[in-house]
């Protein structure tokens, strides 16, 4: 009880644990920019513990601070992996780069092709029958998070550009 888990990517703590389950709780943002909301009882769901700080890191960093949701176009089978390819807003794909990161789901996947709306995800077998992913069919809602690095460079490069037109405009005023 108290304890952090990841439910599709979302961090929720748990409220009540018992040894059938736990329960947790969501505010409205949660609800709002996540798929949470929209499952229902009997739905499979990836679980994840949050990794402890002397564990070994494997993946890229991952917050399950979900940044948005999108939703699965098309899924093609390529022998014993598939390639799935998820749409998604604008402005959730400025933060995707061909071979960088993406969490689909809580399941942190290497980013196959980006579009201007949508991106492609190449999964390996041992992939599929170890999450949800092998039930995604096109319309499913998934959870996505963005490279957290991509975001911190952003609003870095942002303020810089804010401080130097504050100071080119106090230089204008002397």
């Amino acid at each position: 009880m108290g304890d952090s888990i990841a439910v599709n990517g979302t961090c929720l703590t748990a409220i009540a644990v018992d040894e059938t389950g736990f329960a947790a709780e969501a505010v409205a943002e949660t609800l709002e920019k996540t798929s949470t909301g929209k499952l229902m009882t009997g739905d499979r769901v990836n679980l994840e513990r949050p990794m402890q700080a002397n564990g070994r890191f494997d993946g890229h960093i991952v917050q399950g601070h979900v940044d948005g949701t999108g939703t699965v176009l098309d899924v093609v089978a390529e022998g014993d992996a598939v390639r799935i390819t998820i749409a998604t807003s604008k402005g959730l794909a400025r933060y995707l780069v061909e071979k960088g990161s993406v969490t689909v789901d809580g399941i942190s996947l290497t980013i196959a092709a980006v579009g201007e709306k949508s991106f492609q995800i190449a999964l390996i077998s041992h992939t599929l029958s170890e999450t949800v992913m092998q039930y995604r069919q096109p319309g499913d809602m998934v959870n996505l998070e963005v490279d957290i690095i991509a975001k911190y460079v952003e609003r870095l490069l942002k303020t810089s550009r804010d401080e130097i037109s504050a100071s080119r405009e106090n230089d204008d005023d002397d």
